[in-house]
């Protein structure tokens, strides 16, 4: 995830349109409707798989409706929920062009990655920063759209989203690490509000981490086989034959923490009607994880936007149910 960032990579044959992934939706607009030039920029970010911006995005969303509650306002800051969307578009985006640029080997050898626009030969790594520079920037722009603390706690991510790649080579969680970066949104989401941090912020960014590092064991699940040939650590390889009864556990504190998250600010009943549908969908991927093809386990992945937006809706709900009381 030449030295115009929208020119066709010299390593491309004339013609060649770069091939859409295994984990892409079929037919998306980046494959069907973009210009052929600008193809492997917008797959270098993700944007053909916008789930990652969906989960990045969501604890942002959560912690803007729980802020609302604790402040006492009668809805979240719309304002706020299109900076946090915008700015986990580009930040998702940059953050997994990062990752193929420090990955670009490694991805030669996975079957999933292979394709990717570096490993692939469609842009260099020249370009590649290049396009990394402009999603940066555009996520700095988003963020110096708040207050000082919040651009401080914002700011403060870029470290745990720098070290992320490197996990994979050296610890056998580097889920938990994606967790940590993932989640930051919580944190951003509650102090746009106040401000500054509390405990039920806190509470809700590890309930965060908790669920990214759930679904993101689903994830590994795809390139198990690959990554042991390889010699990539991963949740899924450490869990092993316990890996359901770990996703478990994580999607169990996820939704515990929440809880005492939404109890602390005196959430109401839409808080936690969103929070039972958010916990009752992870039961549910539960179900299904024994025994996964690589396809299965990328629906069960995927399907963590929909828990999440439940959550968020009941979130974002509750302060307005309130006001209309």
């Amino acid at each position: 995830m030449s030295h115009d960032v929208t020119g066709a990579s010299a390593a491309s044959p004339p013609g060649h349109a770069p091939a859409a992934l295994p984990d892409a939706q079929r037919n998306n607009w980046v494959d069907t409707r973009a210009p052929a030039r600008l193809r492997p920029y917008l797959k270098l970010a993700r944007l053909d798989r916008p789930i990652g911006s969906w989960l990045l995005l969501l604890p942002c969303w959560w912690a803007a409706g729980l802020a609302a509650t604790a402040a006492g306002h009668t809805h979240s800051n719309l304002w706020h929920m299109v900076l946090f969307a915008i700015g986990a578009v580009a930040m998702r985006g940059a953050g997994c062009t990062f990752n193929d640029i420090v990955d670009r080997d490694l991805d030669r050898h996975v079957a999933r990655t292979r394709n990717r626009p570096l490993p692939a030969g469609e842009v260099s790594v020249r370009q590649a920063v290049i396009w990394l520079g402009i999603l940066c920037f555009t996520g700095l722009g988003v963020l110096l759209q708040f207050n000082l603390a919040t651009i401080v706690i914002g700011a403060s991510s870029l470290l745990v989203v720098a070290v992320y790649p490197f996990m994979k080579r050296i610890t056998g969680m580097p889920q938990a690490v994606l967790g940590l970066a993932f989640s930051w949104g919580a944190l951003v989401g509650w102090s746009a509000v106040f401000g500054s941090l509390s405990l039920a912020p806190l509470l809700l960014y590890l309930a965060a981490v908790f669920w990214t590092i759930g679904y993101d064991t689903i994830y590994a699940l795809q390139d198990i086989e690959d990554d042991a040939v390889v010699g990539i650590r991963s949740s899924a390889r450490t869990f092993g034959g316990h890996t359901r009864a770990a996703i478990a556990i994580c999607y169990g504190l996820a939704a515990m923490l929440a809880l005492t998250a939404i109890w602390l600010v005196g959430g109401g009943l839409a808080a936690y009607a969103g929070l039972a549908l958010f916990a009752g969908h992870l039961a549910r991927q539960l179900g299904g994880i024994g025994g996964v093809t690589p396809q299965q386990a990328l629906a069960l992945f995927t399907s963590n936007r929909d828990a999440g937006l439940l959550l968020a809706a009941g979130l974002c709900l509750d302060p307005v149910l309130r006001g209309l009381l």
